[in-house]
């Protein structure tokens, strides 16, 4: 009985020294991960989930996405492990340091390798084809098509018709069917299309803005352009364009007009004079409009130019845009001309003070010294605060 009841005990030891090592070796641990500190003028963003409960994930996975008014912080996971549990809805506002999901850390479990597969019956002998007797011929055409019986079309409008289980084959579109059937989708705005939409209309509310046109000739920066882009290209690996002329074109004019550069400081009633320029260039994103800053241009030369909005650019369509990459910004520039536009009226990027607005190149006729003579003409718009610039 003692020799029974000492095996009972030591197999209950072993039974528990595995399953503890057991769990120790998976790293069996639940740990919560919580919302990232944001920027300092960001206050809350909203989750949108890209794994759910019971997803395995490897280390530095994104599992959810935190879109702010200014950009999206991706939420990586900290180890590998399953999805225990997610603390947040999907679309849920959070603030900094609030418990997003639970991770269970450790491997995945590997799935059980799949049984053998017994080894199929002996068929049985295929029968012999039968002779060309019992076939006949072999039709040299194609047999004739049935007619469609008159009464087997169905004459209800395409969005009253019920799809099966499993249609045979999908509906042919009725010729002359219904007309004037119109739907409607409807789209919740993303957080940062909404908050550029309340910028905007912020700036049209609180500042007097003035626009005035100017006509640019391009005909000596884009005979610049042909003659040393290849060089250029060559040198720093990187295209020439026209973007970067206008952004060192316009440092000049800001660092010789200060006011344009200023920002009006609400609080305390001052104008704040910068002594740096720092451009920020409109970019088009499927989520909205996002403005990356060009930080010290006054010290830039072009290719430093053209390599930063290519960076800028290539981060925004990426979606890896942070929020200190738009912060501040003295002075914005918008090229509506990738559009083919002539003319348009962009609005000030509060608290900016100015904008400028670059549209499209077009060659036209012009007079120049009693000749007519063909140039590569541009419009540009300049919106300035007219509350600053009195």
């Amino acid at each position: 009985a003692r020799r029974a009841t000492a095996g009972m005990h030591i197999s209950w030891c072993l039974e528990e020294y595995i399953n503890f090592s057991c769990h120790c070796y998976l790293g069996d641990e639940v740990v919560t991960v919580k919302t990232p500190a944001f920027a300092e003028s960001v206050t809350e963003g909203d989750v949108r989930w890209e794994k759910a409960v019971g997803d395995t994930v490897s280390e530095d996975e994104v599992v959810c996405e935190i879109e702010t008014d200014k950009t999206s912080v991706q939420v990586p996971s900290p180890a590998a492990g399953v999805i225990e549990e997610l603390l947040v809805p999907d679309g849920g506002k959070v603030e900094g340091g609030t418990p997003l999901f639970k991770l269970r850390k450790g491997e995945a479990p590997k799935a059980e390798a799949p049984a053998a597969a017994a080894p199929p019956p002996p068929s049985a002998a295929p029968p012999p084809p039968p002779s060309p007797s019992a076939v006949g011929p072999i039709p040299t055409t194609m047999p004739p098509v049935p007619p469609v019986p008159a009464h087997a079309m169905d004459t209800k409008p395409v969005s009253a018709i019920k799809p099966t289980a499993a249609p045979a084959a999908p509906a042919a579109q009725v010729e002359g069917g219904a007309k004037g059937a119109r739907t409607e989708s409807r789209v919740k705005m993303n957080r940062m299309r909404l908050r550029i939409a309340q910028r905007l209309k912020e700036a049209q509310n609180t500042c007097a803005m003035l626009t005035t046109f100017n006509e640019v000739d391009m005909s000596n920066i884009s005979e610049m352009r042909k003659t040393y882009k290849d060089a250029f290209l060559k040198k720093h690996n990187i295209k020439l364009g026209f973007m970067s002329a206008f952004v060192k074109a316009a440092a000049y004019a800001l660092a010789d007009q200060p006011t344009v550069n200023a920002v009006i400081d609400d609080t305390t009633k001052e104008i704040v004079y910068r002594d740096y320029v720092d451009i920020s260039v409109a970019v088009a994103t499927p989520k909205g409009l996002v403005v990356p800053v060009i930080r010290n241009v006054e010290g830039m030369n072009f290719a430093d130019i053209e390599k930063t909005i290519n960076l800028l650019g290539e981060k925004a369509r990426k979606n890896e845009l942070a929020v200190e990459d738009m912060d501040g910004g003295t002075f914005t520039i918008s090229n509506g001309g990738v559009f083919g536009s002539m003319f348009g009226t962009p609005i000030i990027n509060p608290p900016q003070s100015a904008i400028l607005g670059m549209h499209g190149i077009f060659d036209r006729p012009v007079a120049v010294g009693g000749k007519v003579c063909f140039l590569s003409l541009k419009h540009n718009a300049n919106i300035t605060g007219y509350h600053v610039l009195q």
